[in-house]
C-alpha cells in the first residue's frame, strides 16, 4: 500500500506520499529449521537483502519535489519461534510465538527534480 502522511519540521509541515512500492530483489543467502522439543520450531534466516524501488512526493510551504528511489537494505537477520500444539481433535497448529528481526545497512537513492 501507499503510504501518505506529514511531519513537524522546524518552520512547518512537510506532506509527504510514496506509492508504487516495489521489491525488485531479495536475497536468502543463508538460512535454517530446527526442531525445539516441547516448544515447535525455530527459523533462522541470515545475511538477507532486498531492494525496493518507489515514486515520492514532498510538499512544504516552501517548495515541492518528486521523483523516484531505490532503497537498499543489507545484513538482515531474522529469527522466529512457531508453536506447535495439538488441538482437540489432534491435529497439528501453527502459531508464531516470537519473531525479532535486525537490519544492519540501509542505502537509500533519491532521484528528482531539484
Amino acid at each position: 500500500p501507499d503510504l501518505t502522511g506529514y511531519e513537524k519540521f522546524g518552520l512547518g509541515n512537510v506532506k509527504y506520499n510514496i506509492s508504487r512500492i516495489h521489491v525488485t530483489a531479495v536475497e536468502f543467502p543463508s538460512a535454517s529449521i530446527s526442531l525445539i522439543p516441547g516448544t515447535g520450531i525455530k527459523l533462522v534466516i541470515g545475511n538477507v537483502s532486498l531492494t525496493v524501488d518507489m515514486n515520492w512526493n514532498i510538499r512544504t510551504w516552501m517548495f515541492k519535489d518528486s521523483g523516484r528511489s531505490t532503497v537498499y537494505i543489507s545484513k538482515v537477520f531474522v529469527t522466529a519461534i512457531f508453536s506447535t500444539p495439538l488441538d482437540n481433535a489432534g491435529h497439528t497448529s501453527i502459531s508464531l510465538t516470537s519473531c525479532r528481526t535486525t537490519s544492519g545497512d540501509i542505502n537509500i537513492k533519491l532521484n528528482g527534480k531539484s
